[in-house]
């Protein structure tokens, strides 16, 4: 199933990191946070200003971002996990080392 958002929504698939281990000690999944990276597998067409302008979002599909621990709703689609999101609760883009997304 594929999904587009609406407006100035984004579809976030979390990126999970690998295991966590506190001082040699194994702490089980339902006591990890959630991750607070994803990657972005969808946009809307963008935000409609006062003049009836579409503004085009500033992420794009592949981006790798950064956002808030409580941002976004989260959705299940096909038995996979995502997060819909406003472009605003993006906190940031993630570069790759050289400058570049």
């Amino acid at each position: 199933m594929d999904i587009r958002p609406l407006h100035d929504r984004v579809v976030v698939k979390r990126i999970e990191e690998g295991e966590t281990m506190q001082g040699g000690l194994y702490i089980p999944d339902s006591a990890k946070e959630k991750p607070q990276q994803g990657e972005v597998v969808a946009v809307g067409k963008g935000k409609r200003d006062d003049s009836g302008k579409v503004m085009t979002l500033d992420v794009v599909v592949g981006d790798r971002i950064l956002f808030g621990k409580y941002s976004g709703s989260d959705i299940k689609l096909d038995g996979n996990e995502y997060l819909i999101m406003r472009e605003d609760e993006i906190l940031g883009v993630l570069s790759n080392g050289n400058g570049k997304k």
